[in-house]
């Protein structure tokens, strides 16, 4: 009895001591947002966003609504590299980097999803295969003429294609006037690497207007070549400015046309403190509205959804990305084009004083559970990891030991209490962050209560008269 007392005690002296340890370093122990540099609970689509030591980096050309800095529209061009990515397979994957110069095989497959290509005739190519990740839509850029193979019937799928030879893919696709002799120029800079060949197809991707949507201009002046980021957003430009009719083939498919432009009111309030990537919206039209030649009058409901939200924090506004989906009234209905071509706040309100407090309890309630829960089963991990560790620790002690490895038993036993370190640590790491994270969330909640304009740029409110354009 007395042996399995002093046993008893013993295993819960190693348990509590591996209360206070961590696995790796590569743990980060958190439980709000924004303090000790991380990200204690992001909503956040990975294909949208880079997250960099714990917070959100978001591109510097994404598309946000006039006056509401943090609100975010939905970007096509991050999907369809996102969608390209999840396409290759482990090969071709460890060669995927958006910065790098494009393929001809990339170039085929942005085109093909971007303006929504489906007829295809199969071409037989000595250097694409049948299971090639990007047959069909090499096939298909094929059917439509958009691209061609080479004389020793191969199409070169990886092959870097230089920025001339892009320019005049795209400018078989639209019609628009442009000198065919002058030497191309951009942002009041020479084109560079622009063979005179190029020149004509050069600047009517010039004047269309679809390059000053790319990233990185200066390197659209300068390098010989495109990134595959760069030809996404090329794509996504080009059905943001342009008719897209296919009836007739792809060549000179694309028509430059002026935005149309939608009123609209939304029915809910969208927050990047309380809303979840995912949830649905709608909104009601203020203006009569033709869209793609069907007439919608005031009334008609404009839905969307949430594609990403980033919790508000210390220093840190949050934000929230919206993408809004079609316009319905009736049996008649239009989906909206992946990009949009601008948002504006034409009219800014907040949610009245009732309204506030009425929902204020529920909000404070869900977002204190939040940063408990997330604190507790933060700890919970560094515990379960720790006494991993630590046991493991102690037995390749005793092990080595044995094995007469004195050395090798005596680091092993420091590993241990650096382990031990470790834990302690992070466990008051969490407990810190924890705490914080509870004061925060009820101080915030106040705030946004008494001074609700500190919040208004990061959220969209039930009856603000917003204008979108596609």
């Amino acid at each position: 009895m007395k042996i399995s007392k002093k046993l008893l005690m013993a295993v819960t002296a190693i348990c509590m001591t591996s209360c206070a340890v961590m696995a790796e370093d590569s743990v980060q122990a958190y439980a709000h947002p924004t303090l000790f540099g991380t990200q204690g609970h992001s909503l956040i689509n990975a294909q949208n966003d880079v997250v960099v030591g714990g917070k959100i980096c978001t591109p510097a050309n994404v598309k946000t609504i006039q006056g509401k800095e943090n609100v975010i529209v939905a970007r096509s061009a991050k999907k369809m590299l996102f969608d390209m990515k999840a396409k290759m397979d482990q090969k071709r994957g460890s060669l995927y980097d958006p910065k790098m110069p494009v393929l001809r095989s990339e170039l085929a497959f942005f085109i093909s999803e971007g303006l929504g290509l489906t007829k295809v005739a199969t071409d037989s190519y000595s250097d694409v295969a049948s299971d090639y990740w990007a047959k069909t839509e090499i096939d298909r850029v094929l059917t439509q003429d958009i691209m061609i193979g080479y004389p020793d019937s191969t199409f070169k799928p990886d092959k870097v294609i230089n920025k001339a030879e892009v320019f005049c893919t795209f400018a078989k696709l639209m019609n628009v006037e442009a000198s065919k002799t002058d030497v191309p120029t951009f942002n009041g800079k020479t084109m560079q690497y622009i063979p005179e060949w190029a020149y004509g197809a050069t600047n009517e991707v010039i004047a269309s207007g679809i390059l000053a949507s790319l990233p990185n201009q200066d390197k659209v002046v300068n390098d010989e070549y495109l990134s595959k980021e760069q030809v996404a957003f090329l794509v996504s430009a080009m059905r943001r400015s342009f008719r897209i009719d296919l009836e007739n083939g792809a060549i000179g498919c694309a028509t430059k046309c002026e935005p149309v432009a939608i009123k609209i009111k939304l029915s809910e309030r969208l927050s990047a403190r309380t809303s979840t990537a995912g949830d649905t919206f709608t909104a009601k039209t203020t203006e009569d509205v033709t869209v793609a030649g069907v007439a919608f009058p005031t009334g008609s409901t404009v839905s969307g959804k949430v594609v990403s939200v980033s919790r508000p924090g210390v220093k840190n506004p949050g934000f929230i990305e919206v993408q809004f989906e079609k316009i319905k009234n009736g049996d008649n209905c239009v989906e909206f084009p992946a990009k949009m071509a601008g948002a504006q706040t034409d009219v800014t309100k907040n949610p009245n004083i009732a309204s506030r407090i009425l929902g204020a309890p529920f909000s404070i309630v869900g977002r204190v559970a939040g940063v408990a829960g997330r604190s507790v089963s933060e700890t919970a991990n560094i515990i379960s990891n720790g006494t991993e560790e630590y046991l493991g620790n102690w037995s390749d002690a005793f092990v080595d030991t044995a094995s007469l490895h004195p050395l090798k038993g005596a680091k092993s036993v420091g590993s241990s209490f650096i382990t031990a370190g470790k834990g302690v640590y992070n466990i008051a790491k969490t407990a810190v962050s924890g705490s914080f994270g509870v004061v925060y969330e009820i101080v915030d909640e106040f705030k946004y209560i008494i001074v609700p304009n500190t919040t208004n740029d990061s959220c969209l409110n039930p009856d603000e008269e917003l204008t979108i354009m596609f």
